[in-house]
């Protein structure tokens, strides 16, 4: 069954009844290129057991169960499985699991079904209404070697930023502690239906055994790093400032910003998770005093 094929498409759909939700961020691909790159770049084989986030109508989990020992997709709308059932109905290492990926436990989920994996990735077309807070959730989890997602291409730029730059912003840092990113794909909104307003890329992200900067606490690591951007701006001082005003005067935010190497004056976007690593060591010893 070929699913990039619109005609085919539009005639599973029509027998199901199932129309597009804009509510969900529903876009189909409808180029066959696509999910066959995206399975090949994730480097999916026999011993790789993969979680897909929002199966569709199973176009990317075709090429998925054709490479993986198992593959378990997590999807939201109620609709779809009678859809999935037809087009998947030939693969027996697919699993359907109903739900919300913000909601479910996704440790459980993947100990239920990958006890024993030599290797456990997480692949998605993600909706892009819930971009960031998916790949958190798939992030914190700590369940996987590696995470490939389709965003929308601005999105997957952010995500791979280097400090510095326009499109650094609060979660690039975050991404970077956790993995090494990398744009390994632009798709065009042509490549989709209904077609979006935006084109879209495939971020690969290999997720460290290790971050790659040791912090004092990671906790205070992050609330550095959302007060530096709370503001854009404004300067590192400002924001810092205001971010932890109820912890630090102003003088001895900038006495650490000072002891870090930095400049007072700097912005959020010019530092990298080093330099935000020696920050939050020195807010966190002006805080203990």
């Amino acid at each position: 069954m070929d699913l990039c094929n619109i005609d085919v498409i539009k005639v599973i759909l029509a027998k199901h009844g199932f129309s597009f939700s804009k509510g969900l961020g529903q876009n189909f691909l409808c180029e066959a290129s696509v999910p066959f790159d995206i399975a090949e770049m994730a480097d999916i084989d026999d011993e790789t057991c993969v979680l897909e986030v929002g199966p569709g109508i199973g176009t990317l989990t075709q090429e998925l169960c054709k490479r993986a020992k198992k593959v378990v997709s997590v999807e939201l709308d109620k609709r779809l499985p009678a859809v999935l059932a037809d087009t998947m109905g030939e693969f027996d290492n697919f699993t359907l699991v109903s739900g919300d990926i913000l909601k479910v436990d996704i440790p459980e989920i993947v100990a239920e079904h990958f006890e024993g994996a030599k290797r456990v990735v997480a692949c998605a077309n993600l909706p892009y209404y819930i971009t960031t807070p998916a790949i958190t959730a798939l992030i914190d989890s700590g369940c996987f070697d590696t995470i490939t997602v389709m965003v929308q291409k601005e999105v997957a730029e952010r995500i791979c930023a280097e400090a510095g730059t326009s499109e650094y912003g609060a979660f690039t840092p975050y991404i970077a502690y956790n993995s090494s990113a990398r744009i390994i794909l632009d798709v065009g909104r042509e490549c989709f239906i209904p077609s979006p307003k935006v084109d879209s890329a495939v971020v690969r992200m290999d997720i460290y055994k290790e971050p790659p900067v040791e912090v004092c606490d990671e906790k205070l690591f992050f609330r550095v790093i959302k007060a530096a951007f709370a503001q854009r701006r404004k300067t590192l001082l400002n924001c810092l400032g205001t971010g932890f005003s109820n912890s630090l005067s102003k003088e001895q935010i900038k006495c650490c910003i000072e002891q870090s190497g930095i400049s007072p004056s700097a912005r959020g976007e010019t530092l990298d998770i080093e330099a935000f690593a020696r920050l939050t060591y020195n807010i966190a010893a002006a805080m203990e005093k």
